[in-house]
């Protein structure tokens, strides 16, 4: 399976040019899978620490109208987020988008910071949670959306579930802690582990990732290099789940 990770601007000038330079690049590296950062077509409004409902209604309307875009990255099956309200809650949704079945919601963002640049308590709500893989064609998917591939007991839950593949869209800043928790997500499920991040000048730091289930980088974006594609053989997944530490008892 051949996988690419990016790292697309936050600033909404730059956005549109780098998003047809990924699309060129899916189409040209002919990718079964792309992932993208955690909620990427609006600016990033959780700098606010107040909600405003224009603020939200705009964010939900950039995200609906990018999304049926999505077709420009085909036959690649496309990852990433989206805000939307749900049965009066304000969610953050983890989706699949394939060519042939169109778009699933298979996870909604459970842990929320609440600090300077991320009010994310402020915007979004809790839904009911789950952290049950999901099955796309060959791949068992989990996801740990941004702050929560923190909770490195959910890595290990979906790798005890069977999942292969363990996508972790982030908004994310440059600390190592951003390189070091995805890398403990592989090493704790046994899973594959991909990243992809915002990037900018003051806030986001930029740094996809692809990870193997042994916990090490196979591949990392930069700004010289904002997409980056490799070939993954999910049957190393399988069979580092009955290794070290993945075979230790609970």
């Amino acid at each position: 399976m051949r996988v690419t990770v990016c790292e697309l601007p936050n600033e909404r000038g730059a956005f549109s040019a780098s998003w047809e330079r990924l699309a060129r690049h899916v189409v040209e590296q002919k990718s079964d899978l792309v992932l993208l950062p955690e909620l990427p077509f609006s600016v990033w409004f959780c700098t606010n620490s107040q909600f405003e409902s224009h603020i939200w209604q705009d964010a939900c309307d950039e995200h609906e109208a990018m999304m049926k875009r999505l077709p420009e990255l085909a036959p690649a099956l496309v990852l990433g987020t989206h805000p939307l309200m749900k049965n009066g809650l304000r969610l953050n949704r983890g989706f699949c988008w394939a060519e042939s079945e169109g778009y699933r919601g298979v996870h909604d963002k459970h842990y929320l910071p609440n600090e300077e640049g991320f009010y994310e308590r402020a915007w979004f709500d809790r839904n009911q949670q789950d952290f049950s893989p999901v099955g796309v064609g060959n791949l068992a998917l989990g996801f740990l959306i941004c702050t929560e591939v923190m909770f490195n007991e959910w890595a290990r839950f979906y790798g005890r579930q069977g999942a292969n593949l363990i996508a972790v869209p982030r908004a994310s800043t440059p600390h190592e802690r951003w390189v070091v928790a995805p890398r403990m997500a592989a090493i704790a499920s046994g899973a594959f582990v991909i990243s992809s991040n915002r990037v900018d000048d003051k806030l986001f730091g930029g740094r996809g990732l692809i990870i193997n289930p042994e916990g090490e980088v196979l591949a990392e974006t930069s700004r010289h290099m904002p997409f980056v594609t490799v070939d993954i053989d999910l049957a190393e997944s399988a069979q580092a789940k009955s290794t070290y530490p993945r075979d230790v008892p609970e």
